[in-house]
């Protein structure tokens, strides 16, 4: 579609006036007009003028294997002529029960009995709604309260708040938060002089043992973003805190929830990023990428002792939680023509070398930048932190990566790349341009 089109000005004056977006001061955009996308292809997205941006954060880390994938769209024309939609309380269908069954033989069966909704937030609070539940179910009540780290992000309903330490996320809503307990993050960037990534989480793991310790008793689960906390800047930390985590839970009888929405899929080099410290959790949180980015999904695995907790007469012994959408036959398809192509194509092997690749660029036009700092990757996540005093710097790097043709859009000072996996040498030669170019402009 040519410029002269009048599409791009009527969809953005439309969506102003009848559009509350999301993570969003809408007066910004009396300056900072919204993209009007009309079309995905593969890695690119294409506005109504027929510009192409190249996704470099995966439409906010959930697609995998491109816009319009032609399998994953072959997968969901077919469910549309079966079913494509029944309640899953007191039904089943195919699409539900084979998802739920695949994910568990990937965890090797240590995690199954899936539980579905639609967004990440919404996973978390069944996790720790369950964790609570079966402490009270068990004669335990008074394990009831949540560790997490400094730094968290976990979503923004009242629940996930609750664990959840961004404060622009959490301050206006405070009067509304049972809130939970912060202990100190592992992220790498604060090892002292002779530290090493190990270091740091084994000093991190110590004031978790000081805090249970003291309160595990009314403690119910500790939450965590495994090896990556994407909103407070893409920390990344050794898979040494997520071992003494683990032997720290089972000392002081509290659960680990992982919360695997954003890290998980193959995102961090692993399908489930626990695997990479030899653990697994006691609940798995997973949405986002879970369906290829295609259609809102989200669910929680958890262990056979868990579920047998819930499973008596007694209604009110069971897990009385439920969504109108939840266990969706096209979101659960999607999921499942997903989980074909990782299996299809050796997806995990595959993303190694473009890890690497991707990694080599980033490295080459950025590790002497001397605005750069603490440059690192965790699979198919890269990060880097900018020093500059502008507090405009996201939205002047943000802007500026449109006119250069990508979508990078910044934590505060953090640039991060987290596209999809089917970038090829070309695609990623254009991603590190843009960025460089962009960081660049915003620096000027």
């Amino acid at each position: 579609m040519h410029a002269s089109s009048p599409l791009p000005n009527s969809l953005l004056d439309r969506s102003l006036k009848s559009v509350w977006h999301p993570c969003t001061q809408m007066k910004q955009h009396e300056n900072l007009p919204l993209v009007p996308i009309v079309r995905g292809e593969g890695p690119w997205l294409i506005d109504a003028d027929g510009r192409r941006l190249l996704d470099g954060i995966s439409s906010w880390w959930v697609n995998l294997f491109g816009h319009c994938n032609p399998r994953i769209n072959a997968a969901l024309r077919d469910q549309l002529e079966r079913l494509e939609h029944v309640m899953l309380a007191g039904f089943t269908h195919e699409p539900v029960v084979q998802l739920s069954e695949r994910l568990a033989a990937l965890t090797g069966h240590r995690l199954g009995h899936a539980f579905y909704a639609s967004d990440g937030a919404s996973a978390t609070e069944i996790a720790l709604k369950m964790s609570a539940h079966y402490w009270r179910n068990l004669g335990r009540p008074e394990k009831s309260r949540f560790v997490s780290l400094a730094g968290s992000y976990h979503g923004e309903t009242v629940g996930a708040l609750a664990v959840t330490d961004v404060a622009i996320f959490r301050d206006a809503y405070a009067p509304l938060v049972r809130a939970g307990s912060i202990v100190p993050t592992p992220d790498a960037r604060l090892a002292e002089p002779g530290e090493s990534a190990a270091d740091v989480a084994r000093r991190a793991a110590g004031a978790l043992e000081a805090h249970l310790a003291e309160h595990h008793a009314e403690t119910a689960a500790l939450i965590v973003e495994p090896l990556v906390q994407g909103a407070s800047g893409m920390v990344m930390y050794d898979p040494e805190y997520l071992r003494l985590a683990r032997a720290l839970c089972d000392r002081y009888e509290v659960h680990l929830v992982a919360d695997e929405i954003a890290v998980g899929c193959g995102r961090t080099g692993t399908f489930f990023a626990c695997e990479q410290a030899g653990i697994w959790p006691d609940f798995v949180c997973l949405s986002k990428g879970i369906s290829g980015g295609y259609l809102p999904l989200s669910l929680v695995l958890t262990t056979d002792t868990i579920y047998a907790a819930f499973y008596d007469d007694a209604t009110t012994r069971g897990f009385l939680h439920s969504h109108s959408y939840t266990g969706n036959p096209l979101a659960c398809r999607a999921a499942l023509a997903t989980l074909d192509i990782f299996a299809q194509d050796d997806v995990l092997a595959a993303n190694r070398g473009l890890a690497q690749r991707l990694g080599d660029a980033v490295r080459a036009r950025f590790g002497d930048h001397p605005a750069v700092n603490h440059l690192r990757q965790r699979g198919m996540i890269l990060a880097f932190d900018v020093a500059t005093e502008r507090p405009d710097f996201s939205r002047r790097f943000f802007t500026a990566a449109l006119k250069c043709g990508v979508l990078l859009r910044p934590v505060g000072n953090t640039v991060y790349f987290m596209p999809p996996y089917v970038l090829d040498d070309g695609h990623v030669a254009d991603l590190v341009a843009g960025a460089a170019a962009a960081l660049a402009e915003a620096l000027t």
